[in-house]
């Protein structure tokens, strides 16, 4: 991915600014790439197959089918965002998303505890820290848990 700064480094942007340093932009479309396909690779798993969203043992009635098309559209749309954000280089709004989009990995990961889907907690858990991470890195000296990042 290009830079958009005129051809400055990412060391150069370390030095040349007051907060943290930006990840390079490479690194940036990689984490919000493999964040889009694995969100949207979770919408089509809701649409086709519900059934892998809940226990063997539960039945697949019409809630079920209800519930897995709310959590398609909901991941259809932050996948889509992510990566209209990321082609666009709305930087302000793509940290802003990719917080939402943790924290919301981890409370998914939260319910996998809760319910006993030990197979998939932790990669759940592992996909909301990066994105955390990511977003913290990449917010222009304010980490979203400083109040100054959602001031701005």
């Amino acid at each position: 991915m290009a830079e958009r700064d005129g051809g400055q480094s990412w060391q150069a942007k370390e030095s040349a600014g007051p907060g943290r340093p930006q990840p390079p932009s490479w690194w940036l479309g990689v984490v919000v790439i493999l964040g889009a396909v694995l969100t949207a690779t979770g919408a089509m798993i809701a649409l086709v197959h519900p059934a892998l969203l809940v226990s063997p043992h539960d039945e697949i009635n019409g809630a079920v089918h209800i519930y897995a098309g709310y959590r398609a559209a909901r991941n259809i749309a932050l996948a889509f965002m992510l990566v209209v954000l990321l082609v666009l280089g709305a930087r302000r709004a793509l940290g802003n998303l990719m917080v939402l989009v943790g924290f919301i990995q981890l409370l998914d990961a939260c319910m996998d505890v809760v319910e006993g889907r030990w197979t998939v907690a932790p990669g759940v858990l592992v996909f909301g820290l990066v994105f955390l991470f990511v977003a913290a890195r990449y917010s222009d000296g304010f980490p979203f848990w400083r109040i100054e990042a959602w001031r701005r």
